[in-house]
């Protein structure tokens, strides 16, 4: 990705959004949230690249920091909470689409991001059913919806899918971070117990 074309289509193909020219200069153009009319995309040009203005967690934004050189503390803006991301090249397209999906989540404070928080919240060493986790962030009927957030999650390492069971216990068949088996093997190295592909809900369920 190295046009503002680019992210400007990746940023429109989030539910609800728009694109926006605030100052009435062509230089800015923006992705913002229908409902709120947040901006979580800024993109411009300075120095001969188009740069992308993105909101960050605090946890992560050093990461991206340090990780790549293309990404900066954000540009006229919030430095704690927003980074830049400048289009050189070096930084590959999916990175730059996760860190622009991060920022969607945070403005939006989608339902996605209240299952991965939701999910975080699960302690080492027991599980939670599909249904708990849509309870706990917010919505029991949303149960589906966990499965798919967490098909999909941009952070495996830091929110703990693998403890996430359906509602007799049993483990995915088809876990989307390791293939077959692996959940249960990551469970039983966080100490739950897995039997025939599944856990004992009364004894490892929160």
């Amino acid at each position: 990705m190295t046009t503002r074309e680019e992210a400007l289509s990746f940023g429109l193909s989030f539910p609800d959004t728009y694109q926006d020219e605030p100052f009435h200069d062509p230089n800015w153009q923006l992705v913002r949230i229908k409902a709120s009319k947040k901006a979580f995309l800024w993109t411009y040009e300075r120095d001969g690249y188009i740069n992308l203005n993105v909101k960050v967690d605090p946890q992560w934004r050093d990461f991206w920091r340090d990780t790549y050189d293309a990404v900066i503390p954000g540009w006229h803006q919030n430095k704690e909470h927003w980074n830049t991301i400048m289009l050189d090249g070096s930084i590959p397209v999916e990175e730059i689409k996760r860190m622009i999906s991060e920022s969607y989540d945070l403005v939006t404070d989608s339902p996605s991001k209240r299952i991965y928080e939701a999910v975080k919240k699960i302690p080492a060493g027991h599980v939670a059913t599909y249904g708990q986790v849509a309870e706990m962030a917010g919505d029991r009927k949303m149960a589906r919806a966990v499965g798919n957030a967490l098909h999909n999650n941009p952070d495996p390492d830091n929110i703990p899918c693998f403890r996430v069971v359906n509602a007799k216990g049993e483990c995915s068949g088809s876990f989307a971070f390791g293939g077959l088996g692996a959940q249960e093997e990551r469970l039983r190295e966080d100490g739950v117990e897995v039997v025939n592909g599944r856990v004992d809900l009364k004894k490892y369920g929160i």
